[in-house]
């Protein structure tokens, strides 16, 4: 039996699924958390069996990958490594290089490399297990999977910032976005669930989670995407600010006596949801508080303020809606976020039917089935995505 392995590489954790193919079924799913750090854990999930956990005094990516697979043929999940015929890769910034996933060979990898000042918490980890897998399993061919692929060819006018062409030109800085398998994957199953082709299409694809990005789809392409230059940019976020008056920086690094980079780090780590609330980045937490806690209910109409101001702003881009999909954490499990969204929005003729829209990681049309605009809950699943671009790319 054919066996794809799906490798989702952060700096500190690698989560990993098993495929059979080409019946797509998931075979285990794993995680190895805390990698470099004291008390690694090495965690995996298979069906019909108890989980396993195993905590190791540091696990480093070499020993991470080891272990990995020696797992898989100890405990029966192949009976040889040769039958893993493919490995695909997250890949967080593969710029305007990549326009899509691809086979990975040496020119590939160098270019990874070369990409990771774009991304330098993720590419340089992700290439260095590509290496490793490459090292164990010479064999098997590799694939690498860009988040940042279903923006390559955003038109222009979209994707440049309006300062000095030649910085886009020299330096490559535009809009990239994030999240592109998740809205890949979300966009093509609405388009199934509704029975029609992408290209017939005009969606948008809410990705709400702790990281958040909104997406425009016209005719199957994207014509335009909320995160920027990087994941800091867009609607704002549990820890993220989101978009701002890029003179803030300067400012602040000004008036606290602290170096830009440092401010970088305040709009990305101690900003949104709980910068505002003062009191959690999770949503769930400024719902249950916001009735006596005044800060925690404006954090929350912040953020719906902002969804609907992206939403509102690509009708307009795309000139109409036939589909708004909700994905990640809250898209997926957020019945009273979804609705107070949909609340705003009754004059693109979408009213939410609460009935429909108690639902929690399920496949649903949310919204009032008599409305011209069809709401949806897509569940994503990136990893099948992957397992899915292995199979077109080596097959």
């Amino acid at each position: 039996m054919k066996k794809d392995l799906v490798i989702n590489a952060g700096s500190s954790t690698l989560k990993w699924k098993l495929f059979s193919i080409p019946d797509e079924t998931i075979i285990a799913t794993g995680l190895i958390d805390r990698i470099n750090l004291p008390n690694s854990v090495f965690t995996v999930k298979r069906p019909q069996h108890d989980p396993y956990k195993a905590v190791k005094p540091s696990i480093t990516y070499d020993l991470a990958v080891t272990m990995l697979l020696s797992f898989l043929k100890d405990h029966g999940l192949v009976k040889h490594l040769r039958e893993i015929t493919g490995i695909g890769h997250r890949v967080v910034a593969g710029g305007e290089h990549f326009k899509d996933s691809v086979l990975i060979d040496d020119e590939v990898l160098a270019e990874i490399h070369n990409l990771a000042e774009y991304a330098p918490l993720h590419n340089p980890v992700q290439a260095r297990y590509i290496e490793i897998f490459k090292q164990l399993l010479p064999d098997v061919r590799q694939v690498a999977v860009f988040d940042t692929s279903l923006y390559a060819d955003m038109p222009k006018v979209n994707c440049l910032y309006p300062i000095p062409y030649e910085y886009y030109t020299d330096l490559g800085i535009r809009k990239y976005g994030a999240h592109g398998t998740s809205h890949r994957y979300v966009a093509n199953r609405a388009a199934d669930l509704l029975k029609k082709d992408l290209s017939d299409l005009k969606m948008i694809t809410c990705h709400l989670g702790s990281g958040s990005s909104i997406t425009a789809f016209n005719q199957g392409r994207v014509i335009d995407t909320s995160m920027g230059f990087t994941p800091l940019g867009g609607v704002m976020m549990a820890t993220r600010s989101g978009d701002l008056d890029p003179s803030l920086v300067g400012f602040l690094a000004e008036k606290l006596g602290i170096s830009v980079n440092e401010v970088i780090d305040i709009l990305n780590q101690k900003s949104g949801l709980l910068g505002i609330s003062q009191l959690s980045p999770d949503q769930r937490d400024l719902e249950d508080a916001e009735n006596s806690n005044p800060q925690a209910k404006l954090a929350l109409e912040m953020f719906i303020n902002r969804v609907v101001r992206f939403i509102g702003s690509y009708v307009a881009e795309l000139g109409g809606l036939d589909a708004l999909i909700f994905t990640a954490g809250c898209g997926e499990n957020g019945i009273t976020m979804r609705e107070r969204i949909m609340e705003q929005l009754t004059y693109f003729g979408i009213n939410a039917d609460v009935e429909r829209n108690n639902v929690r990681g399920k496949e649903q049309q949310i919204n009032q089935v008599t409305d011209a605009v069809q709401v949806l809950v897509v569940p994503t699943n990136e990893e099948l995505m992957i397992a899915r671009d292995i199979q077109r790319i080596l097959r």
